[in-house]
């Protein structure tokens, strides 16, 4: 559900796995469908902590005007058009060169002035944002800690960052990998189940690249309410991060 960014640490099946779902990757009922039903959840948990981090600088429907945003595995922009919408001025980085190209053509169709870049985060001298987000990224890359390093380079000083992830456990690999996969839910050979990060190593990366993790919130699924933010992280989980 995402991509690595970093020469040091990209896996490059990984790029050219998610490279081939650009064509379908806004299609809601498509080879993306679960992220269509997961972005909403995310995004809640994104302007409540938003809210939270900047509560004297509330500006109702566009919190984030005037703040530089960054997306980084942003895929064809699932999320960075929702933080454009915010008010952010948003830059969105893929390792998949098929991936920015829908971007920007999705981007562009709609209106959106979107600073879309294809390659390297260490190598792209973006400067630093006031929100830096990385959605179903870091069990994507080889190297995970060089990985939260370059997120770190790109945290502007009093800045939030947000990360989601599935976790390593028993029942992950049951729903996320066994299940969906197989159910054809998501494309088969997204997921790799050793390469998840539970909440515990993740705490640990981060306080490597001198960042603080906040508590994490759950995204639990279930047939009848489908993907929510729950106490539940056995399945996947998202936090807000910040330096120090």
């Amino acid at each position: 559900m995402g991509n690595a960014t970093i020469s040091a640490t990209i896996r490059p099946e990984e790029a050219a796995h998610f490279g081939k779902l650009a064509a379908d990757w806004w299609d809601p009922k498509g080879s993306s469908a679960m992220l269509h039903r997961l972005n909403p959840v995310r995004l809640g948990f994104i302007r409540a902590a938003i809210d939270a981090h900047w509560p004297d600088d509330s500006r109702g429907v566009r919190p984030l005007a005037g703040k530089r945003v960054l997306d980084v595995g942003c895929g064809a922009g699932l999320l960075c058009e929702p933080l454009a919408r915010l008010g952010g001025m948003v830059t969105g980085v893929d390792a998949a060169a098929e991936n920015i190209a829908a971007a920007v053509a999705h981007a562009l169709g709609g209106g959106l002035d979107i600073a879309y870049r294809h390659g390297d985060l260490a190598a792209l001298g973006l400067g630093q944002f006031d929100l830096v987000c990385s959605m179903e990224v870091i069990e994507h890359v080889a190297d995970k800690q060089a990985f939260v390093a370059a997120l770190a380079a790109c945290l502007a000083p009093g800045g939030l960052m947000v990360l989601s992830t599935p976790n390593r456990t028993a029942k992950s690999r049951l729903l996320m990998v066994e299940g969906a996969e197989r159910l054809g839910l998501v494309p088969r050979g997204t997921h790799h189940w050793e390469d998840f990060v539970t909440p515990d190593e993740l705490r640990d990366l981060l306080a490597g690249a001198g960042l603080t993790m906040g508590t994490p919130k759950g995204i639990a699924w279930s047939p009848l309410t489908g993907l929510t933010l729950s106490d539940d992280l056995a399945l996947n989980y998202i936090c807000g991060v910040t330096a120090g």
